[in-house]
């Protein structure tokens, strides 16, 4: 049984990953406004994986007889200033969704609740490679130096990838 202090927190994470998730497909959006159909594919890919981290702690919620409010998801940005800029956000908030996922862990262990923890280990490794995605393209768009055709070489990559709910695979 969950504690209400950890409930709350965890209903906390699932509206987090559902903000992250808007905050992608808004991202989507303004790569598909700026022709750029890999990049948005990328982001389309990471709104996915969202979905699928808070529908996680969802069912966790509720395979450990606690209750799901859902509440409001706040606004996102839908404009940038350009590609690089992008990637950087996203790097940047996936540095605090780490955090947000650390303190849940934290809180788990204050409150012994052994299985939220163990539950939160996944989250714990899946944020060390979101921080590496986003960190490797970050580091290729800063390669490109604003130079349009080594921009569109990596658009050509990253329309090629594809959701794998890996949140099944345990």
């Amino acid at each position: 049984m969950l504690t209400k202090k950890m409930e709350k927190a965890l209903n906390e994470q699932i509206n987090k990953e559902m903000w992250s998730a808007y905050l992608y497909l808004s991202m989507a959006a303004y790569f598909e406004d700026n022709n750029l159909p890999g990049f948005a594919n990328w982001m389309r890919v990471q709104y996915q994986e969202e979905m699928t981290h808070g529908m996680k702690i969802f069912d966790y919620i509720n395979d450990r007889g606690g209750r799901v409010l859902l509440k409001p998801i706040k606004e996102v940005p839908t404009e940038w200033a350009d590609t690089h800029t992008v990637i950087e956000e996203t790097l940047k908030h996936e540095r605090v969704v780490t955090e947000s996922i650390n303190d849940l862990v934290n809180l788990a262990v204050q409150e012994k609740d052994h299985a939220t923890n163990n539950m939160l280990q996944w989250f714990v490794g899946e944020q060390v490679e979101e921080e590496a995605n986003a960190d490797e393209l970050l580091n290729k768009v800063k390669m490109t130096d604003g130079k349009a055709h080594a921009l569109m070489m990596i658009d050509k990559e990253l329309a090629g990838r594809q959701f794998v709910d890996e949140t099944q695979q345990q």
